[in-house]
């Protein structure tokens, strides 16, 4: 038989095949004539929703921003190996009612508004994304058991800086040390911090978080799961104690969105030893600096905007020279610029 299939119909036997004529067959086209149309369907009707939580191929959805309307999906084959975080807007179609073992189907990704990635190391090419559409990156970062971790804040703030995060520091532990010295070392950013202690509750951490998307970040034992904790009472986030190391267990293992009892959500991450950022440019963090972006356009190509020696035709110098910026923000920018370097003690 060839490209299409002749089927004999009535009780015609096969060695009377010469008496047949077109009334006794009909033919079936085979599987190559029918073109394969490239346009997805709009989904017109899909339903919004945010993303909450993500496991195994599953995603916990928020139909319409609801924390109680959770329905649980599946990526449309369309979508193929699209990226979909915690945070992310999406469309839903099929079964939305949320009931036991019911499954919708994401079906599109709305464009996103800030996105924070990191990678494994310096020298990790992949990106991961842990989080979309959040406003707030909060900083948490203990100012002792253990020790603060300057290089680490530093990261996160490029990382902010990138993905259009708005960076919030929160040093816990206010009991045990004080956060001037700290606090001092970021001053010329204009970095807007809060600080909390064991013994009380975070009611001004609260009050900025409240109708906001943020995500949380921080060492393990640095207090992160038990600020989660108080802000959302039903989290039941795990707390674990320090390590004679200082770098703790990890308390927390996927990112999930929390709801707020006052309404919006904090995306609790899980505890990251180290945040890479191969994925970030130098020019990524000085667009952060608003008194430094249309001097560097005059650095030579390929600057890391470090200065001498390592950039010694850098054009950020004479912005302070001619008082256009200030000595300590040039030297806040350069510092962030050497962590996205690897020049810095983030381990």
């Amino acid at each position: 038989m060839g490209k299409n299939a002749y089927i004999v119909t009535g009780r015609a036997r096969r060695d009377d095949w010469r008496r047949l004529d077109e009334a006794d067959v009909r033919v079936r086209p085979g599987r190559g004539t029918r073109p394969r149309s490239k346009l997805r369907p709009e989904h017109a009707d899909a339903r919004v929703a945010m993303v909450v939580e993500v496991d195994r191929g599953r995603w916990t959805c928020a139909l319409d921003g609801d924390p109680d309307r959770a329905v649980t999906a599946m990526r449309a084959r369309e979508l193929g190996r699209t990226p979909i975080v915690v945070g992310d807007q999406v469309g839903l179609v099929g079964d939305v009612s949320g009931k036991q073992d019911t499954l919708s189907r994401i079906v599109r990704v709305d464009e996103r508004t800030s996105v924070l990635r990191r990678t494994a190391d310096d020298t990790d090419p992949y990106e991961r994304v842990v989080v979309a559409n959040a406003e707030y990156l909060v900083i948490v970062n203990a100012l002792a058991d253990p020790p603060p971790r300057t290089g680490f804040i530093d990261r996160c703030l490029v990382a902010a800086f990138a993905g259009g995060l708005k960076p919030l520091l929160c040093l816990t532990k206010s009991d045990l040390a004080s956060p001037e010295q700290l606090l001092g070392k970021y001053a010329e950013l204009d970095l807007p911090a809060v600080v909390t202690r064991r013994d009380q509750e975070p009611e001004q951490l609260r009050e900025l978080l409240t109708g906001r998307v943020s995500a949380l970040v921080g060492h393990s034992g640095v207090g992160k799961s038990t600020l989660v904790n108080r802000l959302v009472p039903d989290a039941f986030r795990a707390t674990a104690a320090v390590s004679a190391v200082g770098k703790g267990r990890h308390t927390s293992v996927t990112a999930v969105a929390l709801p707020l009892p006052g309404g919006g959500w904090v995306v609790d991450t899980p505890g990251i030893r180290s945040f890479g950022l191969a994925h970030i440019e130098p020019n990524d963090i000085v667009s952060a600096f608003d008194e430094f972006v249309e001097i560097a356009e005059e650095c030579p190509s390929g600057c890391g905007h470090l200065g001498a020696p390592e950039d010694p035709d850098c054009m950020l110098d004479t912005a302070v020279a001619d008082g256009t910026a200030s000595a300590g923000r040039l030297e806040s920018l350069r510092r962030l610029l050497a962590s996205r370097a690897g020049l810095d003690e983030h381990a």
